[in-house]
């Protein structure tokens, strides 16, 4: 059941006198019959105890909290101090580290039943808050009074919700309470931080009923989508809110960062943008240019990397547009975004249609039949920018051009192959030299 680097950790702490599990993570997947990722080891040895046991092989990683990483195998294995609660004032890391020398010590102080539960070497399971009862009844339970173990550490609020996205479990009623309750301590945490949850955490296949029961909590690092939490839409393409809306598109694309966060977000400057006609139709003019505005805010908030930040925020200003049905259409639309981001576009579409009314599910056809264009452009090698032209600034410049003209005659070529001639050098110099006469 453990990895043999683990066992020999283990092993080898025991022999030396000291208490010493597998804990947390490492354990609950184990026993929902999942490969964890990484393995965790809790032991009642001291940090210098462990570093001298393991001479040659352990690296102190984090001795003010306990923890040294083991290497064994090339399997890098943080083994941690039991260690007993304290005090969090500011609601993310104890204010000291008192170690202590009882596993029920260690066990009392983690966030969830689930993630409370430890191993020896030979497979005995100690849990001592009815983790393995909330395991097999998919039930995700703070160790403890919830509201304190928030306060705590209130990332724990996000890595519930992460857990319930992934997992599949349902949050017990006075957890889910204080995960309202608490919320707002999130502002003390650090934005890469939360990042990095929300990326896990979108990416689960469960995601949905997160996003429908939580916006609360998700509105104090993402402010943008509390206007459109019950905002209804005033019209027949759309059966949810703007916020429902937006969560089931979310859930309805591939789990891929970019994309989820793209379906996040794409409509959120839509109450901004509301008005009705004389009929009461609800309307929603520019929503897309001042999603995109908000939409960076949102990403430059949570410090996302540049290059995801931009792909977002094209998607989300180009999510509205009517899709090209022509190749010259869906040349120029993939010279101006790339094959990549064109492609991820077309899912941004599937995604916002399958959140719509079914009475729209028809604009399926028009996304496919883009697809299979494209497949054909590129099937044909078709040049979509002037990266892909024959000619270049030199064959340009040799024909007595210079500066700016350059550029033009390369643009004036490059719409004439769109157009349908053909992207060969001797004839689009032809072309040229027909132009500049």
């Amino acid at each position: 059941m453990l990895p043999q680097p683990v066992e020999y950790v283990l092993e080898r702490l025991e022999n030396a006198g000291f208490a010493a599990f597998a804990v947390g993570g490492c354990v609950r997947d184990t026993l929902l019959g999942r490969v964890p990722g990484d393995w965790d080891v809790t032991t009642a040895a001291r940090p210098e105890q462990v570093l001298a046991l393991f001479d040659g092989c352990a690296i102190p990683t984090g001795l003010k909290h306990g923890t040294v990483t083991v290497r064994a195998e090339g399997m890098g294995i943080e083994v941690t101090t039991f260690r007993a609660d304290g005090t969090y004032t500011d609601h993310r890391r104890p204010d000291a580290v008192t170690f202590s020398r009882r596993l029920e010590d260690d066990l009392s102080r983690r966030d969830l039943t689930v993630n409370a539960m430890a191993m020896d070497r030979r497979g005995q399971i100690t849990d001592l808050f009815g983790g393995r009862e909330d395991l097999k009844a998919g039930v995700l339970r703070c160790v403890g009074d919830p509201e304190r173990r928030f306060r705590e550490d209130a990332l724990r609020i996000l890595r519930t919700l992460r857990f319930a996205a992934v997992l599949g479990f349902a949050i017990e009623p006075r957890t889910a309470a204080a995960l309202h309750e608490t919320a707002p301590l999130l502002k003390y945490i650090a934005p890469e931080r939360i990042l990095s949850e929300m990326d896990r955490a979108l990416c689960g296949g469960h995601i949905l009923p997160v996003l429908l029961d939580y916006p609360d909590v998700l509105a104090v690092f993402l402010p943008e989508i509390a206007p459109c939490v019950g905002f209804d839409q005033c019209n027949r393409h759309h059966i949810y809110d703007v916020w429902g809306h937006s969560a089931h598109a979310a859930a309805a694309i591939a789990p891929e960062p970019v994309l989820r966060w793209t379906m996040l977000l794409h409509d959120v400057g839509k109450p901004a943008c509301f008005t009705r006609d004389e009929q009461g139709v609800g309307h929603f003019y520019g929503h897309p240019a001042v999603s995109a505005e908000l939409a960076e805010g949102a990403c430059r908030r949570l410090r996302m990397d540049s290059r995801s930040a931009e792909r977002i925020v094209t998607l989300v200003r180009w999510h509205d547009r009517d899709i090209p049905q022509t190749d010259r259409a869906i040349a120029r639309a993939v010279g101006k975004l790339g094959e990549d981001v064109f492609r991820q576009l077309l899912a941004v579409k599937r995604a916002d249609n399958a959140a719509q009314s079914p009475d729209d599910r028809h604009r399926l056809a028009d996304i496919q039949q883009a697809e299979d264009i494209l497949d054909g452009l590129l099937a044909r090698q078709q040049c979509f920018s002037l990266r892909d032209l024959a000619v270049k600034g030199g064959d340009m410049a040799a024909l007595g051009l210079r500066g700016q003209e350059i550029g033009d005659m390369l643009r004036a070529l490059l719409d004439a192959v769109l157009d349908g001639a053909p992207n060969e050098r001797r004839s689009l110099l032809a072309l040229a030299r027909e132009k500049m006469s």
